[in-house]
């Protein structure tokens, strides 16, 4: 199992300041602290929806890759995207799940089916040809490189541990300003 915020800052190091990445819950928190861009889409407070909304950023951008940074809890509210996601197939989307097993930004409760759900084998199931799941930082750190190189759609399982208790200033992730510098950004390139 890996440390979250470890997990992310191998991602950021092969994060692109054109790439729009969506974390959602307590990643977006962890997130914010290893890589803050104002390409980083805020999806907090729509719960299972990220994935979707990296799908429809994926296909009206083309040009950008578009990078999501899941929960399993989150995922399990929209199952279904993984399917929609796998027929639409967009080259430019790259679908990260950290499985910790509980609904950790809600009190870490857990979520149904802890430890006997595949997220992986869902994906595979839904007809993503690219799938990976890690829980060893070193065989992550060898293999993103060329995770991110493969055209998507990608989906990754990253088994984490729980982070535990949290600072959780929501002014960092909601408000007009956070809108803005998003839609800013994006207009710029």
């Amino acid at each position: 199992m890996m440390d979250r915020k470890k997990t992310l800052a191998v991602i950021a190091r092969h994060v692109t300041e054109a790439d729009i990445v969506l974390p959602v819950y307590s990643t977006a928190f962890d997130w914010l602290d290893v890589r803050p861009s104002p390409l980083n889409y805020l999806s907090h407070g729509a719960m299972g929806l990220a994935s979707s909304h990296a799908l429809g950023l994926a296909l009206g951008r083309p040009d950008k890759r578009v990078i999501v940074l899941d929960g399993d809890g989150s995922l399990l509210m929209n199952i279904g995207t993984l399917v929609s996601t796998a027929e639409a197939a967009p080259k430019n989307l790259y679908h990260f799940v950290c499985e910790n097993g509980t609904y950790e930004a809600n009190g870490g409760h857990p979520i149904p089916g802890r430890g006997a759900v595949s997220f992986a084998g869902m994906a595979r199931s839904a007809g993503h040809k690219n799938v990976h799941e890690f829980s060893d930082l070193k065989m992550l750190e060898q293999q993103i490189g060329a995770i991110l190189a493969e055209p998507g759609p990608v989906f990754v399982c990253l088994k984490i541990v729980s982070s535990g208790e949290q600072e959780r200033d929501y002014s960092r992730l909601h408000g007009p300003h956070v809108r803005k510098a998003f839609r800013d950004a994006l207009g710029a390139g």
